[in-house]
């Protein structure tokens, strides 16, 4: 069974960009999600092995943060490893401190630091 990655609140270029990299890179397979309610809907459907959140979702340009903070704060979904896409370090921050994993910048989508990080989680 390939890995899975829900991928929060991205434009559509940047979300294929990264469907592209992941599904390139470590075969698995990418499902989107636009805000909140989607995420946790697809949360509660099925299981993934990483969960990206944009720093500001591109559907309202709500807070990222927020869904982070959501998901490592829920019992059931706590222990799903979560990345913030962001390329300002005091956000990295700020979901790390929340429980995330540290996650990376659009600018750096292809880098290996990235791709070191996504491989923790994706790589089979």
């Amino acid at each position: 069974m390939s890995k899975r990655l829900l991928d929060v609140g991205q434009c559509v270029p940047d979300h294929a960009a990264i469907q592209w990299l992941v599904e390139r890179q470590f075969g698995a397979e990418v499902v989107g999600a636009d805000d909140l309610k989607q995420t946790l809907d697809a949360l509660g459907q099925s299981s993934f092995d990483l969960v990206l959140v944009n720093r500001k979702l591109d559907i309202d340009h709500s807070d990222g943060l927020e869904i982070v903070r959501r998901i490592k704060t829920d019992p059931q979904w706590a222990a799903v490893p979560v990345m913030l896409v962001t390329n300002y370090p005091e956000y990295q921050q700020q979901a790390v401190a929340s429980g995330a994993e540290p996650g990376f910048g659009k600018a750096e989508l292809s880098s290996p630091a990235t791709l070191e990080r996504l491989a923790r989680f994706l790589k089979e």
